[in-house]
């Protein structure tokens, strides 16, 4: 008995260490093709879908930000690493355009083994970073369902998908002003969002992404142009997000329509 406990414990490691060719398919399908996602955007103007959910986005590639386990998405932290300057205009209401590139410093890090599933080595001593100067462009995209899919986004456009930054911006605008809605949002894995320059929402801590899953107070989209920022950290996981406006009901907000200028 004791033998045969052995072997399969020995069996189970190797298997661990090795990485189980079912889940790296989901970690890490280069294979798929983006357009099952994400699609470039083609028309000046969108609608949020039947649930109301934004789907078009101003997507920047994601930046290299290492981090080892989820554990560290604490307030103080996600504040921080948002808080960096990383292009001219983060945050603002004039928004870079579609296929602008940016150069930025980052702790580089070498390509993930896309066989072997998640990133391999967590847990171990952490490795050091070098410093390296990346050029990173903008995406304007169309999801092609409710959330969209930022980890098929940096695994068809870059090789970096794990310990990364999202930086996300999308348009609504309203023909008349629109009182008592709140931003709900879900994300994979923490994140940060603001209306018009004022922090909305913030999700900290190792999570799933989850329909609603934390909303902002209530606000007013004004007439005219509303300018939504994201921001989402992930070390070794998938990333992905969902948003839209709630009315007082909680029923999704569809009288806007969306941009990316």
């Amino acid at each position: 008995m004791k033998t045969i406990f052995k072997t399969l414990t020995v069996a189970l490691a190797l298997v661990l260490l090795s990485g189980i060719p079912g889940r790296a398919q989901v970690y890490a399908d280069s294979s798929t093709q983006l357009d099952k996602y994400l699609v470039p955007v083609t028309t000046p103007t969108a609608a949020p879908d039947a649930q109301g959910f934004l789907g078009r986005w101003l997507l920047l590639e994601p930046i290299s930000k290492p981090n080892r386990s989820n554990t560290v998405f604490t307030d103080s932290y996600i504040r921080e690493a948002f808080a960096q300057q990383y292009f001219k205009g983060q945050l603002g209401d004039v928004l870079p355009k579609d296929g602008d590139k940016i150069k930025v410093t980052v702790e580089y890090q070498p390509p993930v083994n896309l066989q072997g599933g998640r990133p391999m080595g967590f847990g171990m001593e952490a490795p050091k970073y070098e410093q390296k100067k990346v050029t990173l462009k903008w995406h304007a995209m169309d999801s092609q369902m409710p959330n969209v899919k930022l980890f098929r986004f940096a695994t068809n456009l870059t090789e970096d998908r794990y310990g990364v930054i999202f930086w996300a911006v999308t348009v609504v605008n309203c023909e008349e002003d629109i009182p008592n809605v709140r931003l709900a949002v879900g994300s994979n894995s923490a994140s940060m969002w603001w209306v018009n320059g004022e922090e909305a929402v913030i999700l900290s801590g190792d999570r799933r992404r989850v329909m609603d899953d934390c909303a902002s107070q209530r606000l007013t989209l004004k007439k005219g142009r509303n300018i939504i920022w994201g921001a989402v950290i992930n070390g070794p996981g998938m990333s992905d997000f969902c948003c839209r406006f709630i009315d007082e009901a909680g029923k999704p907000v569809k009288n806007i329509t969306l941009s990316t200028k």
